[in-house]
């Protein structure tokens, strides 16, 4: 059984860490660890501090630490800018391309976009894809977890490709397969993940002359939810993060 990892603000530096707060309610009293069982803590930025248990508290753990150590951070970094699905099919893909290892998810509000995030819909949705992010970076044991960006209009999702060292869009009618695109030989990669009414003409050549590649994911027709994970792997596998 792996180790289990929780958030901390501030890994300190001294011999023993105490775990309060919802992590540490979390740990005490739904996880129920006890004294002598490990734990790691991150910033999530990339500090880890290794520890052992000393005592459990109603709400909280003291902690003995073992070790504090920094985990670069993976290169090439990898960005998917994911089109706003529906319903609750949004959460699932922050949730999968977490677990892959995508290092920057940006909510895109596409022209064929059937949810749109208006009003007081921002910030709670926004707080979901977060707080989803934040959970399945646990989850999957990551010590430097993803950004989620505030939501991105076209033209800010042109800026972000025309910066890239390669920027890709996942398009149906594409000739390139994305298995076989040449990659950069180091720089960020961002690839666009269309909504369920796929990516819109104007669309597509706005990116393209942003300096975007349109690439074909596979045979099948994915989901915009599982688009993005599927291309990741594709990604991380071509590049030796996986």
């Amino acid at each position: 059984m792996s180790v289990p990892v929780f958030l901390a603000h501030e890994l300190g530096d001294g011999p023993e860490l105490t775990l309060d707060g919802p992590e540490g309610r979390h740990a005490a009293s739904v996880r129920r660890l006890r004294a002598g069982e490990r734990v790691d803590l991150t910033d999530g930025a990339g500090g880890v501090a290794e520890c052992v248990v000393r005592e459990a508290l109603k709400d909280a753990l003291r902690l003995e630490v073992l070790e504090r150590r920094r985990v670069p951070a993976p290169a090439p970094r990898l960005t998917v800018v994911q089109g706003l699905p529906k319903g609750d099919r949004g959460e699932l893909a922050v949730e999968m391309m977490t677990e892959a290892g995508v290092d920057v998810i940006v909510p895109w509000a596409a022209a064929r976009s059937i949810t749109q995030w208006k009003g007081d819909k921002v910030a709670k949705a926004l707080g979901r894809w977060r707080s989803t992010a934040r959970e399945a970076g646990k989850q999957a044991r990551r010590f430097h977890l993803p950004e989620v960006r505030e939501p991105a209009g076209t033209a800010q999702v042109e800026k972000l490709l025309s910066g890239a060292a390669l920027g890709l869009v996942l398009h149906e009618e594409a000739s390139e397969p994305l298995s076989r695109v040449e990659l950069p030989q180091e720089g960020d990669l961002v690839v666009v993940v269309g909504p369920e009414g796929g990516v819109s003409a104007e669309e597509l050549d706005r990116f393209g002359a942003a300096g975007a590649v349109p690439v074909l994911l596979g045979p099948t027709v994915l989901r915009t939810s599982t688009a993005g994970v599927a291309a990741a792997a594709v990604l991380l596998a071509r590049t030796g993060r996986w």
